[in-house]
C-alpha cells in the first residue's frame, strides 16, 4: 500500500513539474540558438580561455562556426591564426614604441603605422 502511494505522489508531482515547466518555457530566440549552437562548436573543438572567446564572437557575428561543423581542421584555424599574428604585431609595435620611449600623439602615429606595415610584424625580438 505504502508503495502505491508513493507511486502515486511521485507521478503527480512528475507531473505537475511538467505542467510548470511548459507554461515557463519559452522558445529560444534566434541569438539564443546562435550563442547555443557556438558553445557547443566551440566545446567540440576542446577551446579554452582566450580561443573560446575569439572563436565565440567570430561565430556571433556569423563568422567561422556559421561553416559547417564538418569544415577542414584547417580551414577552421585560419582566422585563429591571422589573429595570432595580428596579436604578436601589436605586441612587436609595444615593444618597439616603449624602446623608443613614444607618448601621446606621437606613439599614436607610431602604432597606427607599425601595425599597417607588414616588414614590421616579422622580427618579434626587437
Amino acid at each position: 500500500m505504502k508503495f502505491a502511494v508513493t507511486t502515486l505522489a511521485f507521478v503527480l508531482a512528475a507531473a505537475v513539474g511538467s505542467a510548470f515547466a511548459a507554461e515557463t518555457a519559452k522558445p529560444m530566440t534566434a541569438q539564443q540558438t546562435k550563442m547555443s549552437t557556438c558553445s557547443k562548436d566551440a566545446h567540440t573543438k576542446g577551446l579554452k580561455g582566450d580561443e573560446y572567446k575569439s572563436f565565440m564572437s567570430t561565430c556571433l557575428k556569423g563568422g567561422e562556426a556559421a561553416a559547417p561543423a564538418t569544415a577542414k581542421p584547417a580551414e577552421a584555424a585560419a582566422p585563429a591564426t591571422a589573429k595570432e599574428t595580428q596579436q604578436e604585431k601589436m605586441k612587436s609595435c609595444n615593444a618597439e614604441a616603449k624602446t623608443k620611449a613614444l607618448k601621446g600623439a606621437a606613439r599614436k602615429t607610431f602604432m597606427s603605422t607599425c601595425l599597417k606595415s607588414e616588414h614590421e610584424a616579422a622580427p618579434a625580438a626587437h
